[in-house]
């Protein structure tokens, strides 16, 4: 059963009848439920129609979450891991260079799940889009074994500022947004609440925020556009830039960018942001396990000519940072210019892997 529409609405969840089981009211009565986080004008056709702008590529993207790998009710809310789920594609989009259009949301439920628990589901994923005025398109919903959510992420971008990751090119720089390993030390700050007893109030908080309410970085991606367009004689034709989210983990998107494009990349480890409460609550080990290889942080790593990074740092302030440059060869090396640390070189085996 398709769930299309076309537009916005701002949603009130109704919280009554919480004990209410999705087998209670059936497909259709979910269905109905459902309705209201889409807009009304196009709600019940077999397909929604989604306009592009003239000289725009369509941009597609889809991520699942299964309850038990990529969420849980220990860590997080139905309404986090809506919110989560709205993040993970948005950040995708934006890490081709793109802007959003629209989503659908395929569910698969067991018929015990809380109708309450669904509703709150749309909610946050409501609460993280309109942000950016995105839609909530359309959808399926369907009996499981397991709760799954299923989104599917629609954008669009001029083929110039298309970003990808096999266009790196040796000398760029490499830009990160943001600061890497909050939301891995966020989850487990959940999942054992006894290892933050020297931590505040404020750094637990920011650190938990960051694992249930990663924020995608949509709007690095507009000032980069805005870089890129402004005028520029020197360099008349378009320059690559490559990229991609850091959702797997900081290593992991500096390996796959290098991988694609036939090149390595030396990064320094004083120039990584990361969260100033790492300085006094984990060991280096630890710390560097979480800045490197936790994962869900959600940020963009780029690379790109080095006017462009410096302008794009400056424009984004503390919250970017040039980190390192593209070299000849395929080794990712982490140096320590203060040569405190040895020189490591990265690798995907300390990351997470499906199936490994």
């Amino acid at each position: 059963m398709k769930l299309t529409g076309d537009g916005k609405r701002k949603i009130m969840v109704n919280h009554e009848l919480s004990d209410l089981k999705i087998q209670d009211i059936g497909e259709q009565g979910l269905l109905e439920r459902l309705h209201k986080f889409c807009p009304s004008d196009v709600v019940g056709d077999d397909a929604a129609v989604i306009t592009t702008q003239p000289e725009q590529s369509l941009v597609v993207t889809t991520d699942m979450l299964v309850e038990g790998v990529h969420f849980s009710h220990i860590t997080t809310s139905s309404a986090d891991a809506g919110w989560r789920a709205a993040a993970a594609n948005l950040s995708d989009i934006a890490a081709m260079g793109a802007s959003p259009l629209g989503i659908t949301v395929g569910l698969g439920l067991p018929g015990h799940v809380q109708v309450s628990w669904v509703e709150q589901l749309y909610q946050g994923m409501t609460e993280c889009l309109e942000k950016y005025h995105v839609p909530i398109v359309g959808g399926d919903i369907v009996r499981s074994p397991v709760t799954t959510v299923a989104i599917t992420a629609f954008g669009q971008v001029h083929p110039h500022l298309v970003i990808r990751r096999c266009s790196a090119q040796v000398g760029q720089a490499i830009v990160v947004t943001g600061i890497h390993g909050a939301a891995c030390a966020g989850l487990e700050l959940l999942l054992n609440p006894q290892i933050g007893k020297t931590l505040n109030a404020a750094e637990k908080a920011a650190l938990i925020t960051a694992h249930q309410r990663p924020q995608p970085r949509l709007d690095a991606i507009s000032l980069l556009q805005k870089i890129v367009n402004a005028p520029n004689p020197n360099s008349p034709s378009p320059i690559l830039i490559a990229g991609m989210d850091s959702s797997d983990g900081l290593a992991d998107a500096l390996i796959q960018i290098c991988r694609a494009s036939g090149v390595g990349a030396v990064i320094e480890y004083s120039q990584i942001p990361y969260p100033s409460a790492f300085n006094h609550w984990l060991t280096t080990d630890q710390a560097w396990k979480y800045i490197l290889y936790g994962g869900e942080d959600f940020e963009l790593v780029l690379c790109l000519p080095h006017p462009w990074a410096l302008a794009l740092v400056q424009a984004l302030g503390t919250d970017a940072a040039i980190i390192g440059t593209v070299t000849p060869g395929s080794q990712v090396v982490l140096q320590d210019k203060h040569k405190k640390f040895p020189d490591q070189v990265l690798t995907l085996s300390q990351g997470f892997q499906h199936f490994s």
